[in-house]
């Protein structure tokens, strides 16, 4: 679809510009994100940065010729439960100068941007928060969370005895060319088995394996293996590093998971063997792992395995067109439950029925019964994937129960067989 959006308008907000910037604007705008992000003279990133330009899609606040904010968005596919992709409107490189705060202006790139998104007909926005309390009143909810682990690998004495493996498979260290080529094949592959999982572009993998770098960012080539089995097929690969600590004349080494992508539980015990057995590796670091992962359960003793620190929401979503998301899924149980959603921007309020068959395909539509939940934006994006519960919402007092049990009965229909997880930030 495409979009009616005058990319050319200004908005004014108490006396500041919002607009899109031109291909000429791009180096200042990277050094007003960097001023955001609390970097500054990091030095030019004007290549990279013109590679992520679309007209339209790279927005600033302006303070007469100044930029002072910062907004970019992008077109994604987002994996949902079942295996197929909606598109998203990604948004990310959002900033707010510290001398131009409180002026609306991230209100008024974010209502520009999910109008534009919405034109273009993306079912679904979605981001990466930061912090908690910005994007909610926009009506993005928590979406997606981490499940990441420290291993001490003195404590657990690696995989337990009887593990299934790969019959004739291999494990080869790859070049970062190589990484690039078959992390990509294979990332391609399994994003569509891991419900909020993204695409990724080729200027992702090239930022991943160093081809291209950004001032501030030192690249330390990592070490990176993938997994073939007895046809030669990659099934799976890990990316880490090592830091080099001694407690002496002892190793002390951490090491730590960068990617690991695995299609089944052999490739995956495989890996983690590797993982698991590096000479002078004392932990495990892993921080970024989907939550249904059974990695602690793979080990002798998983009480060697903590939960990481940075484990934390992660992805954030909003729904655009609630109609076309709902249908694009596949859910947990067959019945039906009536939504009221209350959505300060328009794009999701009134009352819904979502219907789910015995086959497992759904609807949601417009109806005019009595509700059986109530609920804002903001909790409609963090049920959509299944991450989360109405449950658990109901009883911290974000959802409204207009029936008895409604909670229950909405986690049925939404529940999934794996989690939701994001891999990859953006």
């Amino acid at each position: 679809m495409g979009s009616s959006i005058d990319h050319t308008t200004v908005d004014t907000v108490n006396g500041l510009q919002v607009r899109a910037v031109s291909e000429d604007e791009v180096e200042a705008w990277g050094r007003a994100l960097d001023l955001g992000f609390l970097r500054p003279d990091l030095g030019s990133a004007a290549d990279l940065r013109r590679r992520q330009w679309v007209p339209g899609r790279m927005l600033a606040g302006l303070d007469g010729d100044r930029q002072i904010a910062t907004f970019r968005s992008f077109d994604a596919e987002l994996t949902v439960p079942g295996g197929a992709v909606v598109p998203a409107d990604a948004i990310t490189n959002v900033t707010v100068s510290a001398t131009h705060r409180r002026r609306g202006l991230l209100s008024a790139m974010m209502r520009r941007d999910l109008a534009a998104a919405a034109d273009r007909g993306s079912a679904v926005a979605i981001l990466m928060a930061a912090e908690y309390n910005i994007y909610g009143r926009f009506g993005f909810g928590p979406a997606t969370r981490g499940g990441g682990w420290n291993i001490e690998l003195r404590r657990t004495r690696g995989l337990r005895d009887g593990l299934p493996g790969v019959p004739g498979g291999r494990i080869d260290f790859v070049t970062m060319p190589e990484l690039r080529e078959l992390g990509a094949a294979l990332y391609k592959r399994w994003r569509h088995t891991q419900p909020g999982a993204i695409d990724r572009d080729a200027l992702w993998w090239e930022r991943t394996v160093g081809e291209v770098r950004t001032p501030g960012n030192e690249f330390k080539e990592p070490f990176a293996a993938v997994h073939r089995d007895a046809d030669g097929a990659v099934t799976g690969l890990v990316v880490y590093r090592i830091g080099d600590k001694w407690d002496g004349a002892y190793p002390d080494c951490k090491l730590t998971v960068e990617e690991f992508l695995a299609h089944d539980l052999p490739t995956s015990v495989e890996l983690w063997r590797l993982v698991l057995s590096v000479d002078w590796v004392a932990r495990v670091e892993v921080p970024n792992l989907g939550p249904d992962d059974p990695l602690p359960l793979l080990l002798q003793d998983p009480r060697a395995a903590t939960p990481h620190e940075d484990n934390a929401d992660l992805m954030w979503l909003r729904v655009l067109d609630v109609e076309s998301a709902f249908a694009a899924r596949t859910y947990g149980a067959p019945g039906r439950v009536v939504l009221e959603v209350d959505d300060k921007l328009g794009y999701a309020s009134g009352r819904w029925a979502l219907e789910v068959s015995e086959d497992g395909t759904g609807r949601c539509a417009r109806t005019t019964d009595d509700a059986d939940l109530a609920l804002g934006a903001s909790e409609l994006g963090s049920l959509y994937l299944g991450a989360e519960t109405a449950s658990r919402l109901a009883s911290a007092a974000l959802v409204t129960e207009l029936r008895p049990g409604a909670a229950f009965a909405a986690d049925l229909l939404l529940r999934t067989p794996v989690r939701a997880w994001s891999p990859t930030e953006f």
